[in-house]
């Protein structure tokens, strides 16, 4: 159940791949931190390649696609064995071609009239993109009131300092970050200080 699985995750790093070897590297340490997924974001062009070579060589590890916005890169990402999908935002044309393949997908929010398409088309988890520059917890206390079903990922702008206050809040089900897989640390190869970063928001304290 999509509920179940994103909240098993915590916390969702956000993740653009420069090449595929490295991303199988970060992927592990991520994993090695105690974190349960990876959302690699059709960013860029090793992005495809990366969630196939993650699936195949980081067993345990769940490997989402981020950045999905139209139903031919739906498609791509399941192709190269994404098990989750997530889009910044969402059209009625994703939307149906999410409930048609039946995949586990995360549609994008930013305002009240877009939970509401969502939820029209069955709905009831979505990404809060980007949180901070929508209205961040604010955005969030607010939309608990007219949803009170609907629970969000928030994801942009969180930071070790901010995102235990999003995950605090009731409607939030997970948050998605990139400050433990920051280009300066992936570009370098500093997987312990990655991993020691993971481990960190995937527990209670600092």
């Amino acid at each position: 159940m999509l509920s179940s699985i994103l909240q098993d995750c915590r916390v969702l790093p956000v993740v653009t791949a420069v090449d595929v070897e490295s991303t199988v590297q970060l992927a592990g340490a991520l994993q090695r931190g105690g974190m349960r997924a990876i959302e690699i974001t059709l960013r860029s062009a090793a992005a495809l390649d990366s969630i196939r070579a993650v699936s195949a060589r980081v067993p345990g590890l769940r490997v989402a696609a981020g950045t999905v916005t139209n139903p031919a890169e739906l498609d791509q990402a399941l192709a190269a064995g994404a098990s989750l999908v997530l889009s910044p935002g969402a059209t009625p044309q994703l939307l149906r071609a999410a409930r048609e393949r039946a995949v586990d997908f995360v549609p994008g929010v930013a305002t009240a009239s877009e939970v509401m398409l969502g939820m029209d088309h069955g709905f009831e988890i979505f990404k809060l993109f980007p949180a901070e520059a929508a209205g961040g917890l604010a955005l969030l206390k607010s939309l608990a009131g007219p949803f009170p079903h609907a629970r969000f990922c928030p994801t942009g702008g969180l930071t070790p300092g901010n995102f235990r206050t999003y995950l605090a809040e009731p409607n939030v089900i997970c948050c998605g970050g990139s400050w433990m897989v920051g280009a300066g640390l992936v570009n370098n190869g500093r997987w312990e200080e990655i991993e020691a970063l993971a481990r960190g928001a995937m527990g209670d304290t600092v």
